[in-house]
């Protein structure tokens, strides 16, 4: 990847945040590490109460690719066939005939998650992994670009399932929207006669340059120190004293890719230190799993994650 590449890639990015900006009013992070998740071809976890504008978030991105949009509602009676899709009869062909579920969208809201049965959540779990889905044995191609945006309610609401394990390590990153700052709610009040602020939204880029970003981006150069940071972040995450279950290998390469994007974002075709923590809390603290004693105590991933970034010194060497 040339200087002149990641200039490129930093002009791409940067338009579609801009664009994204404007109906997603003070949250440029967000929609950064949004943006970086779907280039990055990972699917992004938000924890947020309702009403601060994941749905938005969802649609403006799509409108800014030119690419499809769908918003699955996750309730307790949701079946996995209602999320994937399902064969149907045609009487007249005298054949089944498969009917695509919301699922087969380029950007899939997957609203309020864990307010479906396990059993259901589960049935994202092959098309988030292997972009693809398989029903009564054939299988279906996602198709790219491909990412799930899913939400969550804070566990301790009612009528909540608890996102297993193998399903929150399908996440790239997790992070939160958060409600907006006071001038961006006066400006959403003062426009509130405009229902929806993503309708004038125009694409920045097609579907097709998201991909030619993501392979873009797989050639950005990782030093050997920085990938010795991040397998010693890893290793911090798994020998604390204060974790059950810490970052497995598939978690550091998550950091990797995520901080690929992050650095050709910044306009470097070189991954630096500060790429790797400015990324780690998003992408390591959901797959921590704390010892139950240090839970109880009130200790949170975030808290490992802070230790760990403060205790594990960074690469000093010349890049």
């Amino acid at each position: 990847m040339t200087p002149q590449d990641a200039a490129k890639f930093s002009t791409m990015f940067n338009a579609i945040v801009d664009n994204i900006s404007r109906a997603v009013l003070g949250k440029k992070r967000v929609i950064r590490l949004v943006l970086t998740t779907l280039i990055a071809e990972g699917h992004i976890l938000l924890e947020d109460a309702p009403g601060t504008g994941k749905t938005v978030l969802a649609k403006s991105l799509a409108a800014s690719i030119e690419g499809s949009h769908s918003r699955i509602q996750f309730t307790p009676d949701l079946l996995p066939s209602d999320v994937t899709g399902v064969n149907i009869y045609d009487q007249h062909s005298g054949t089944f005939e498969f009917h695509k579920g919301p699922v087969f969208a380029s950007i899939v809201l997957a609203d309020e998650i864990n307010r479906a049965s396990p059993k259901t959540q589960s049935a994202l779990l092959e098309v988030m992994e292997e972009s693809k889905v398989t029903v009564d044995g054939v299988t279906y191609g996602a198709g790219r670009p491909f990412m799930v945006i899913a939400t969550q309610n804070p566990i301790e609401q009612t009528g909540t399932y608890k996102l297993p394990e193998a399903q929150l390590d399908r996440f790239l990153m997790k992070t939160a929207l958060g409600y907006p700052d006071h001038d961006s709610v006066i400006t959403i009040l003062t426009g509130s006669a405009q229902r929806d602020r993503t309708a004038s939204l125009r694409p920045v880029i097609s579907g097709e340059d998201i991909t030619v970003l993501s392979d873009i981006a797989g050639h950005v150069y990782l030093n050997p120190a920085i990938a010795d940071y991040v397998a010693r972040l890893g290793a911090a995450t798994r020998n604390d004293a204060e974790t059950r279950i810490g970052v497995s290998v598939r978690g550091c390469i998550a950091l990797v890719r995520a901080s690929k994007v992050w650095a050709a974002a910044q306009g470097r075709n070189f991954v630096i230190p500060d790429d790797i923590k400015e990324l780690a809390s998003e992408v390591f603290t959901h797959r921590i799993i704390l010892d139950p004693e240090s839970e109880f105590n009130g200790v949170t991933p975030a808290d490992v994650m802070t230790r760990i970034l403060a205790s594990v010194a960074p690469p000093t060497e010349q890049m």
